[in-house]
């Protein structure tokens, strides 16, 4: 046989090999999430009802009515108790008070949760291992779409739900510098972790999109408590 035959022959099997193990192949997966809007709608056997609270407290978890980065967060137990659940910590964007560009609203909750979590004189008193096994057990609330990194940080933490208001694309359009690869993909491309999470998009944005639409556009209303000052970024609380 020559060794172009043997190069034919071998190219032949190759493609048997390939066709007969689809398996070895990566599957499509849709990464479209669609918003979570619907009053009566129940998921994991949590009302919208409780939804919409918990993200007006990521709303609430801002440091000022009106920060130009007004992106918040609240870590909540849904699995403890009966009702609204369990707030475990919150968090809020602290690049700028802080110098550090991962300080991110989810990351600074997912930090106050270890440290809560661990804490030998707080209320759960866990150990560390027992601290990172009890994400599993929680839903995560950002009033804003998390970046790949935040949403990277939540499928390593392994949480129950992740809930996130605003939605990249409206940060975008309202004139946000983003890294363009959403939640859906991070998560529909992290499956090999083994814990999976039940993501729910664009919830309650017509309470979370005004906290984002004012800081490039000077035409635009400014948050509840607070009162446009100037041009673009003009928004300061009342009484400041």
């Amino acid at each position: 046989m020559t060794k172009l035959a043997f190069l034919a022959v071998l190219a032949t099997s190759l493609l048997g090999l390939t066709s007969a193990h689809p398996h070895h192949h990566i599957e499509e997966r849709s990464t479209k999430q669609f918003p979570i809007g619907d009053p009566k709608l129940s998921i994991n056997g949590v009302p919208f009802s409780t939804r919409a609270h918990w993200m007006r407290q990521a709303n609430l978890a801002l440091n000022a009515p009106c920060p130009f980065a007004a992106f918040g967060a609240v870590i909540v137990n849904h699995t403890a108790s009966a009702g609204l659940g369990t707030v475990v910590c919150s968090g809020a964007n602290a690049n700028s008070a802080t110098g550090n560009p991962t300080h991110h609203g989810e990351m600074v909750a997912i930090n106050n949760c270890s440290a809560i979590l661990a804490d030998p004189n707080g209320p759960y008193k866990l150990t560390p291992l027992a601290a990172l096994a009890a994400f599993a057990d929680l839903t995560i609330y950002t009033n804003g779409e998390s970046c790949p990194m935040c949403a990277a940080a939540i499928r390593w933490a392994g949480f129950r739900e992740y809930v996130y208001g605003t939605s990249i694309d409206t940060l975008i359009e309202k004139g946000w510098g983003q890294i363009r690869i959403g939640s859906a993909e991070v998560v529909a491309q992290s499956y090999d972790l083994g814990k999976p999470v039940r993501l729910l998009a664009e919830v309650l944005t017509e309470e979370t999109d005004p906290y984002f639409a004012w800081q490039f556009d000077p035409a635009a209303a400014c948050p509840e408590g607070c009162a446009r000052v100037g041009g673009a970024g003009g928004c300061k609380a009342r009484g400041e």
